[in-house]
């Protein structure tokens, strides 16, 4: 699978970890930065990586925080992008199986390396269920705009 990662300054160490574990795994990573725990703006890093998700450059995303919150908002601003914060691989399955998550995020701030990959790996492998979720799906897409 082609995965795009981004991270910024608090996220760096888990990025560059998962990083490694998923392309020993087989996956195509593709990293958007940052490329170190200097102090960046998240924003900076989860725009280009979002847009990778969206025009179909890479299958899936993988942002990292240090709360996973900032990078999930940013992301969410993207037409066809459905970022969750994962904290533990229960919600990383259910936010694939239900609702068709597409760019995970991490908080680094707050779950350590061995969890973050558990999480990454349901992920990575949960299939999208479809059936009554795929309605819900397409009411997100079909948000009318406000008046």
């Amino acid at each position: 699978m082609k995965i795009a990662v981004a991270s910024d300054h608090a996220g760096f160490d888990l990025k560059e970890y998962i990083k490694k574990k998923l392309t020993a795994s087989g996956h195509s990573v593709i990293d958007v930065g940052t490329d170190s725990a200097q102090s960046v703006d998240y924003a900076d890093f989860a725009h280009p990586a979002a847009c990778m998700v969206e025009k179909g450059e890479a299958e899936r995303g993988i942002f990292f925080c240090g709360s996973g919150a900032g990078m999930s908002i940013t992301a969410n601003r993207y037409k066809g992008i459905r970022a969750v914060v994962g904290y533990i691989t229960e919600i990383a399955r259910l936010a694939r199986a239900h609702n068709d998550a597409n760019v995970l995020c991490l908080a680094a701030r707050f779950i350590g390396n061995e969890m973050a990959w558990q999480i990454t790996q349901v992920f990575l492998s949960e299939p999208f269920e479809k059936g009554r979720h795929l309605q819900r799906i397409e009411k997100i897409d079909d948000n009318p705009a406000c008046d």
